[in-house]
């Protein structure tokens, strides 16, 4: 109730980001401080207090909760990942880095699109203990990331992905929908699912790539290997790409070799065009 009313002094906590200046903030807070609303101001402030006092308490629990677990590093250094500007809104208190690392005995982050939070639901639904599932198709079939098939006298019927409230699999279709933001592989295959089948589509299948590669990693206890986008983007890849390309802006995709005789056109096929050209020549005369 008796807090700061100088609408100069309130503007000048203004975020450095915001899009407004001082001036309009401060000219926005000029008014009437009437009773009813500083008493609805200090029951929201009170109660965004209460709220991150829970959050503590939730990240306090989940870091003596991390150091109870085993160490199964077998001594092997940790090498945290390059700080990235900023902080998530729902970061954790700590760093959970280093403790999910002992726990686990594989660092789970260095996947493109893992994150300490998905990190953290996988080790408390699964745990480091996947010899449960045969192999890697059984583990993507349990959290319900694969198509469904279905075969009727020799007929094979395809569904959607099973529908259902695990919490490992939201946690990766959240990551593999972030991930196609980013540039890098797992990105990359994400784009061009999308571009085929859509982004609901594309979000299944990234999902089951980060599901095998997360159950690679705690099965064998392996690091996982980065892959630039150059080892990505191989050559047929790229020539795939640049003759459909090509293709829609009604362009022919002509190898170097063939310019030696004569810059006669080709198309994709490696035929001759000499003669359509001829004909049409002939129409046109």
């Amino acid at each position: 109730m008796t807090g700061e009313r100088n609408p100069d002094k309130l503007a000048a906590l203004r975020d450095p980001q915001c899009k407004h200046s001082e001036a309009s903030i401060a000219k926005a807070l000029e008014g009437t401080w009437r009773p009813e609303h500083l008493f609805a101001l200090q029951q929201a402030y009170e109660l965004y207090r209460f709220y991150h006092r829970q959050i503590d308490a939730c990240d306090a629990v989940i870091q003596q909760e991390l150091a109870k677990l085993p160490d199964r590093s077998q001594g092997k250094p940790f090498t945290p990942k390059a700080a990235k500007c900023g902080r998530k809104a729902n970061a954790l208190g700590f760093d959970a880095c280093g403790p999910l690392f002992k726990a686990l005995g594989i660092d789970l982050t260095e996947i493109e699109g893992i994150d300490v939070g998905t990190a953290l639901v996988i080790l408390a639904e699964i745990g480091v203990d996947v010899s449960r599932f045969p192999t890697e198709k059984h583990f993507a079939s349990w959290l319900g990331v694969c198509p469904r098939v279905y075969e009727s006298n020799k007929t094979q019927k395809k569904k959607g992905p099973r529908k259902g409230k695990n919490r490992v699999a939201i946690a990766l279709r959240m990551a593999a929908q972030a991930l196609g933001r980013t540039q890098s592989p797992l990105a990359l295959f994400y784009r061009r699912i999308k571009s085929r089948i859509g982004g609901k589509g594309a979000i299944t299948a990234t999902a089951h790539k980060l599901a095998c590669l997360v159950y690679r990693m705690l099965k064998y206890g392996r690091e996982y290997v980065k892959q630039s986008m150059e080892e990505y983007e191989t050559r047929e890849q790229q020539e795939r790409s640049l003759r459909r390309k090509a293709g829609l802006l009604g362009f022919d995709l002509v190898p170097l070799g063939t310019r030696s005789m004569g810059h006669l056109p080709f198309d994709l096929d490696g035929n001759s065009r000499m003669e359509e050209r001829l004909d049409t020549c002939r129409r046109q005369r």
